[in-house]
């Protein structure tokens, strides 16, 4: 279905506009990257209805996406893999938000071994689209780092558990998306702007 879709988006764009190899190569990655995000997303919500959690997951969601959105990390290679691993995170991780009772020193504690894994790993690149700009690593890394902290005093100041909870999970998670060792897990290349400055002798 996605070949399809993005099939017939591509030759409406090809008759519609004269692009290079180069730049066609680009909007179909895009366009096949949104439509995973929507197909991903009616399924994610579809079963946040029914489980009774959609604001849950919303909320979650637009917490996680700010970390996720300068720190980057891992892309499924397959997208029913992404999909599965999708739906558990975001339906999983909100319920989880839910019940879980954490002590503040506790979640203090666990911030600062969060914070240093975001400032270690992030940002975290793809094969497909590495981060080469050293700038652009280190604005993103910061950004990052500074995310991150402030997820963690915001988890300890604000008076709602789900809320507390959905700010250092969220952190969890991206810190997991971003680990070398769960890139090897599912056997993706790590630091992947150092490859393509080799391969491009820059």
């Amino acid at each position: 279905m996605k070949k399809i879709v993005v099939d017939k988006l591509m030759n409406l764009i090809k008759e519609n506009g004269q692009y290079d190899d180069i730049k066609l190569a680009e909007i179909r990655y895009g366009l096949e990257g949104l439509y995973l995000t929507f197909s991903k997303l009616i399924v994610i919500f579809l079963l946040a209805y029914l489980l009774g959690i959609i604001k849950e997951v919303i909320i979650f969601l637009i917490i996680y996406n700010i970390i996720r959105a300068t720190s980057f990390g891992l892309h499924a290679t397959k997208s029913w893999i992404c999909l599965i691993s999708s739906t558990i995170i975001f339906i999983g991780s909100p319920i989880i938000c839910e019940y879980l009772s954490i002590d503040n020193n506790l979640k203090l504690i666990i911030g600062l071994i969060l914070i240093l894994f975001i400032y270690k790993n992030s940002p975290a690149d793809t094969y497909k689209r590495p981060i080469v700009n050293k700038k652009r690593r280190l604005f993103f890394k910061y950004l990052s780092t500074f995310i991150a902290i402030s997820f963690v005093f915001i988890s300890i100041l604000i008076n709602n558990n789900f809320l507390s909870n959905c700010f250092i999970i969220s952190l969890l998670v991206q810190s997991l998306m971003i680990s070398p060792t769960v890139y090897k897990i599912f056997n993706l290349p790590y630091n992947n702007y150092i490859t393509y400055l080799a391969n491009n002798d820059i």
